[in-house]
């Protein structure tokens, strides 16, 4: 079993400084190692490597930079720019997976084949964390300390034990707008990872439908507020961004402005997050399997409802949603949302209405609210309830015939 515990650092002055001069060593040379991946894909992007003409003449391929390659390149690094031994190779080694990692999604795509866009260089600041592959063990966690390797002991706040049984795995640095943070990564190989064995029924399901207006109604007619953390918090950020936008660049209260407005966003990302855990948790108490529709989120956040869509944080709380789940051996499903709202979910009929309509009324004597309605057919369309197909049978008189 695999966890990751969040905790706040209080580095000293030193270690303060050793951190922000290690960022940007980091940043230097994740920009070059893309560089070079960049300067190759221009060279050679053409696949043809001969001409049948025996006059005409291809210059050879070059090797394609590969991790391995470029992390043996690494004692060449070192003996230029001796600020880099320094560093903890398998820290340095990071870096390169990193450009690796964020290469290949471009070109490749991930497991799913979803491609990323292209790679940026990382600007001055713009590089957050420093990563020890390395395991901790465990007389390295003493107290409130915690030793790194060519750091020493840096203290942190304990604020939840470590769980017996599980061992350190890797640590990862990260630098925000209000302080330092330490992330751990826990396994226990004696703890089994849970299995998913539930079948969705009608007693075992719970469905939401996610909206704007209320944040989540449950097929029961819970419902949860959308809290508008962003829109309450806008007009101090507008105010920031103002102050932000008058100071000269370059100047120490520029710099002041720049990290008050990331500790005003911040604060508010952290709670929405809160909130997300918090919902989440509360449907898993109630039910075995939560059913939710397969929206397309990043579609809506582009969409005239864009600030409200991500002021929600849907994607987020998905996310949250299916890895408490799985921890907890819950079952998450996702339907498909098209009609949702317009079918009814007592007879199935089709019942056209525009957004504003908030109503849903069927002849066959249904009356809820609109996303009562639709959390209704997402549980429905979950077990699947036989209702929908009666429906199709009641709307086609001639017992299939087109």
């Amino acid at each position: 079993m695999r966890l990751a515990y969040q905790y706040r650092l209080r580095p000293t002055k030193q270690q303060i400084a050793t951190f922000e001069n290690w960022l940007e060593l980091c940043r230097r040379q994740y920009n070059y190692r893309l560089a070079e991946r960049f300067n190759w894909w221009e060279q050679n992007r053409c696949n043809v490597d001969r001409c049948s003409i025996i006059s005409c003449g291809i210059a050879p391929l070059k090797d394609k930079p590969s991790y391995y390659s470029q992390k043996r390149d690494l004692t060449n690094t070192k003996a230029l720019f001796s600020d880099y031994k320094e560093i903890p190779s398998h820290t340095l080694q990071d870096v390169i997976a990193r450009v690796e990692k964020t290469f290949d999604r471009w070109l490749k795509g991930d497991s799913k084949g979803f491609k990323s866009g292209r790679p940026r260089f990382k600007g001055k600041g713009r590089y957050h964390s420093l990563a020890f592959p390395d395991p901790i063990k465990p007389e390295h966690l003493t107290g409130k300390f915690i030793q790194l390797p060519k750091i020493g002991k840096v203290k942190m706040i304990l604020h939840r034990p470590i769980p017996d049984g599980f061992k350190i795995k890797t640590a990862t640095i990260t630098c925000k707008a209000d302080n330092w943070y330490i992330s751990l990564s826990l396994e226990d190989v004696t703890v089994p990872s849970t299995k998913v064995d539930v079948i969705p029924a009608l007693d075992n399901t719970l469905g939401i439908d996610m909206g704007l207006k209320s944040f989540l109604v449950t097929n029961d007619k819970q419902e949860v507020q959308i809290p508008r953390h962003y829109r309450k918090s806008e007009k101090k950020l507008k105010r920031l961004q103002r102050q932000l936008s008058r100071r000269k660049k370059g100047s120490k209260r520029r710099q002041k402005s720049i990290k008050r407005v990331a500790k005003s966003h911040l604060k508010v990302a952290n709670q929405r997050k809160d909130f997300h855990y918090k919902t989440a948790l509360c449907l898993l108490k109630q039910s075995q399997v939560i059913a939710h529709e397969n929206l397309n989120i990043k579609g809506l956040a582009k969409s005239m409802l864009a600030k409200s869509v991500n002021d929600a944080g849907w994607g987020q709380f998905l996310q949250i949603l299916n890895i408490k789940a799985a921890s907890a051996g819950c079952l998450i499903v996702a339907v498909n949302p098209n009609g949702t709202s317009q079918e009814c979910s007592d007879c199935g009929a089709t019942v056209p209405k525009t957004l504003a309509d908030r109503w849903h009324s069927c002849q066959c004597g249904a009356s809820y609210d609109r996303d009562h309605n639709a959390a209704r057919n997402i549980k429905h369309r979950a077990v699947g309830h036989p209702v929908l197909s009666k429906a199709r049978e009641m709307s086609n008189p001639l017992g299939g015939v087109t």
